[in-house]
């Protein structure tokens, strides 16, 4: 059974969806609760409302710090994999193993696959996402410097202040809380 839980941030209220197996979905802060929950139940029609499990409270705490504008680690948030398909499961696999204030292109995730012409497939399995910061698909840009897209709320504007507070040399110093 899918559950969500919405909480508080600096910038509005985020939430997160789980069953027994790990996170299903992260939902970014929106101004607006009930958007949120509304959003939440788009996505999950049969998810009902509960606490969070003592298990995801680091990951609650680590949205909560991001979005203060401090770094976070979700290295040990546990995800419910069964439904992505294995391709994204690699691309996630290897966009989670880029630490704050870094970055790698799509093209370099795809060489890590084994081909160079995955290029464009590592930005639709990206674009999939279903954990955004959590899977840090923000740290995954474009060559030649380029940001490249972003499918969560804000688009571009909100990779590009969540690669400022991390730190990553080729962000633009965008503010979080403009």
């Amino acid at each position: 059974m899918t559950q969500y839980a919405l909480f508080d941030t600096a910038i509005g209220h985020a939430g997160l969806a789980w069953n027994d197996a790990g996170l299903v979905g992260v939902h970014l802060p929106e101004r607006d609760p009930e958007v949120a929950r509304r959003s939440f139940l788009r996505r999950f029609p049969e998810a009902a409302e509960a606490p969070v499990p003592e298990r995801l409270a680091p990951t609650v705490e680590a949205v909560r710090a991001l979005m203060r504008g401090e770094k976070a680690d979700f290295a040990d948030t546990p995800l419910d994999q069964s439904q992505t398909p294995p391709f994204h499961a690699q691309v996630y696999e290897i966009a989670r193993a880029i630490p704050p204030g870094e970055t790698l292109t799509y093209g370099e995730i795809a060489v890590k696959l084994g081909d160079k012409l995955l290029a464009r497939d590592v930005g639709a399995a990206l674009g999939k996402n279903p954990w955004p910061i959590v899977v840090p698909c923000h740290r995954v840009t474009a060559a030649g410097g380029k940001p490249g897209g972003f499918s969560a709320r804000g688009g571009v504007n909100t990779k590009l202040k969540l690669l400022g507070i991390e730190g990553a040399k080729a962000a633009a110093q965008a503010d979080l809380f403009a």
